[in-house]
C-alpha cells in the first residue's frame, strides 16, 4: 500500500499541474497573475478536494457534505497565504510569475496536508 503522504503528494502535484497551468493560460489572455491564481484556485479545488477525498484520506467516516465544508476551509486559509506569498513574491522578486507561484505551492502545501489529515477528512 502506498503511503498516505505519497498519496498526497501525487494528488497535490495533479491539482497544482491543473493551477498552475490555468494560471499560465490565463496570464497569456492578459489577466494579472494575482486575478488568474483566484480563477486556479477555484479549479484545482475540486481535483484536490475529490483526489484527497478518495485517494489520500478514503473512508475518514464523514459524510461527503461535511469533509467538502471542512476542507473548503482548509483550501481557504491555504489559498489566503498562497494569494499573499504570491503577491511579495511578485512585488519584490525578479522571479517569472509560474516560478513563483510554483515556490508558493511548495510553501503552503505541508499546512494543507497538516490540517487536511488532522481536520477535514478524520
Amino acid at each position: 500500500m502506498i503511503p498516505q503522504v505519497l498519496r498526497f503528494i501525487a494528488i497535490g502535484t495533479l491539482a497544482a499541474g491543473v493551477h498552475l497551468s490555468i494560471v499560465a493560460l490565463l496570464f497569456q489572455f492578459g489577466l494579472h497573475p494575482l486575478v488568474a491564481n483566484i480563477f486556479a484556485f477555484c479549479t484545482a479545488f475540486s481535483v484536490s478536494y475529490f483526489g484527497h477525498r478518495f485517494v489520500t484520506f478514503p473512508g475518514g467516516g464523514l459524510t461527503h457534505l461535511k469533509a467538502a465544508h471542512r476542507f473548503w476551509w482548509v483550501a481557504v486559509a491555504s489559498f489566503t497565504l498562497n494569494e499573499g506569498l504570491y503577491a511579495l513574491l511578485l512585488h519584490f522578486s525578479n522571479m517569472n510569475y509560474l516560478a513563483s507561484l510554483f515556490v508558493v505551492l511548495l510553501i503552503v502545501t505541508p499546512m494543507t496536508f497538516v490540517l487536511s489529515r488532522l481536520w477535514a477528512f478524520r
